[in-house]
Formats: structure tokens, sequence, C-alpha cells
């Protein structure tokens, strides 16, 4: 396994320690007896937790050897699992989720800038795509194997597993990955210049509208496919596993895309396939067969976004500040994923179900409005 592919293998630790709570909140909502929807709290906790910590961390560790924050964030991620596996309270448990954000949200920014490292320049497309596989991975595998080990050891042995995982993640890195040094230290000022930059505000802009817009429909995708499709239970739980296997295509394809031909042209043609797929979903899902052809199609182009925007920011904000700009970019994934919810529900309680995903497509084609108005020009440093 390439030194590339063991940073991948922890990104799958801590996506899977993001993703798979999803599928044991009714577990959840029954053993420690709280609502559902005060179970669903588990999710937001750890999204907020991320948005917020993950450029407060990449500032704090700015001197650390990359491989010794690599395995301190995987080991804070065991912790964080560990402890909600013996929480015996539901705020107890609340606490330890944030724990496992943070380590998260300390190491898939510096995971994808390692990446970019180890790899040869005219693959680092292809390096951010493999680091983000491991998250797609967990997205197909999370929510199944919560639901699977929850049934059989309850959410406390979902969450052993998840610590289990972690450890794992850190001992591959720790005999697998090379020492490899902190960038130049630079302060608050000079971080942070780069992410005043209005270029880098429009890719950041970019990734919370997609963002957005993928998952205020892909929260409600059941409901939406039973409805148009009248497809339930184990057709909706493949239609979703043929979403991730497109995803986990598309992200890698997009790795490669990314290193032939730049950031700015993928992005044009994903998010106008992007926009049309949301847009016309109501009237193209309605078999399962169909509705299949646009699940794929839907995760291809979706999990195609982030290798050329990652790959983007590196461009804009080489060397030092592009750690940084890689973990805001974190933050605003999970800012997006956060608000996704509440998005749809509003979009729902006011206009429908099948309402949610044409509206989601104008959110899109806010993201494309944002690319059309990125200028051409590539580096911060060349506009100084």
């Amino acid at each position: 396994m390439s030194r590339i592919h063991l940073l991948a293998a922890g990104a799958f630790a801590v996506g899977t320690s993001g993703y798979i709570v999803t599928g044991v909140l009714p577990a959840v909502s029954r053993e420690l007896q709280v609502s559902p929807a005060a179970a669903g709290q588990l999710v937001t906790a750890f999204a907020i937790a991320y948005a917020l910590t993950s450029p407060v961390l990449a500032v704090l560790t700015g001197r650390w050897e990359r491989r010794k924050l690599l395995i301190v964030a995987l080991l804070t991620s065991a912790l964080g699992n560990a402890l909600a596996a013996v929480a015996p309270t539901f705020e107890l448990l609340l606490g330890a989720r944030v724990i496992s954000a943070l380590g998260a949200a300390a190491f898939t920014p510096v995971a994808t800038a390692v990446a970019t490292v180890l790899a040869p320049p005219d693959h680092r497309g292809r390096a951010v795509a493999t680091v983000f596989g491991g998250l797609t991975f967990a997205l197909i595998l999370g929510v199944p194997m919560g639901n699977v080990i929850g049934e059989q050891l309850g959410y406390q042995g979902v969450f052993v597993a998840v610590t289990v995982i972690s450890l794992l993640g850190a001992l591959a890195i720790q005999l697998g990955v090379p020492r490899v040094a902190a960038p130049p230290f630079a302060g608050l000022r000079e971080r942070f210049a780069a992410a005043r930059d209005r270029r880098v505000l429009l890719v950041l802009g970019m990734t919370v509208l997609a963002c957005l817009a993928a998952f205020s429909v892909f929260t409600y995708i059941a409901p939406i496919l039973t409805s148009v499709a009248n497809v339930h239970g184990w057709a909706i739980s493949l239609l979703l596993l043929v979403y991730g296997v497109g995803g986990a295509i598309g992200n890698s394809v997009a790795g490669r895309v990314t290193d032939r031909f730049g950031s700015r042209l993928p992005l044009l043609v994903i998010f106008v396939v992007f926009i049309v797929v949301l847009a016309t979903l109501p009237y193209t899902a309605t078999t399962a067969a169909s509705a299949g052809v646009v699940m794929f199609v839907w995760g291809l182009f979706t999990w195609s976004v982030n290798p050329p925007i990652q790959n983007w920011l590196i461009e804009l904000a080489p060397g030092e500040s592009s750690g940084l700009l890689l973990s805001i970019n974190a933050s605003a994934i999970y800012l997006g994923v956060g608000l996704s919810g509440v998005f749809g529900g509003v979009v729902i309680s006011n206009a429908g179900l099948l309402a949610l995903p044409p509206v989601a497509a104008l959110v899109a084609l806010g993201a494309f409005g944002l690319l059309i108005a990125q200028p051409k020009r590539a580096l911060v440093s060349q506009a100084a």
C-alpha cells in the first residue's frame, strides 16, 4: 500500500467517525431515552465542532511535524469514540462526539496537504482524490456498518469498532508514512491574509453552496425516492449504494482530470451536470431503474467537486498558507452539511418534498455563478 493510500486509510477512520453515528441514532434514542430530534444533535455537534475548530487547530499546530500531528489527530478521534462507547448519559455522549470531531478536524486538511507533498507535482490532483476517497468509502460503508454492528452489539459496539479503526489508522501512519516537516511558521495575520483574498473567498463560497445543495437533497433522499419511484426498504439501500459507487468513481476520475486540465474547466462541467441532475430529479427518477441511473450520475458528479476545489486552493496559496486554506475549506464543507438539514426542512415545509431538488439546483447555480466570477489568475503571490 502506498504512503498516500495510508493517508486515505486514516481519512476513512475519521470519516467513519463522522458518518457512522447516523446509523445508530434510533438505538441512541431508545437506550438513552431521548427524542429522535435530540439524538440527531450528535450529528450537528460533530459538524459544528469540526467547522469551528479546523482552522483554529491548523494555526495552533502549525509548528508540529506533520506525521506526529496526523497520529495525534487519529488518537484524539479514537479517544472520543472510546468515551462515546462508555458514556452513561446523553450529555457525556455529546461531549465525546465533540472530541471525535477535533481529531477529524485536525487530520483531514493535514493529510490532504501531506499527500500533495509526497506526490509528484503532476499527480497532485490524484493525491487529493485518493485522500478524499477514504472519506467517500466512509460514506458508502459508514451508515450500513453502523446499522449492522448496532443491531448485534448496540451503539456502544459501533463506537468501539470506530475506536479500533482509528487506532489501526494511527499505527499504519506511524509505520508507513515518513516524517514531513511543518511548513515555515507564519503568524495569524500572515496565515489569514490568503484567506481574505477575494479568489479564495469565492472558492470557499462554492464549497458551502455545493455542499448545501447536495446534502439538503441527500438528507431527504429516501422519502423523495419513495414518492417519485415508489421504492422502499432494501431498494432504497441499494440505490444509496449505487450513489456511493458513483461517488467513489467520480472522486478518483476528478483527480486525474484535474491533473490534466486544472481546476476551472472540470468544475464548469461538474456544476452544469450537477445542476441539471438536481433540477430534473423528480421527473427522471420515476422508476427503480431510472432512479439507479440518476443516483449513480448524481454521486459521480457530487463527489467530483472536491479534488479540483482542493487543488485550486493549493494553487491560490502555495506553501505555508495552503494547510490553513484546506482547513477552512473543510470547515466550509461541514458548514454546508450542517445547514443542509435545516434548509431542506424549510423548503419541504413551505413548498413540498418534491420542490427540494429543483430549489437545491438553484443553490448549486449560485456556486456556478461564483465559479464564473472567479478571476483566472491562479496564485495569490502573483497578485501581491
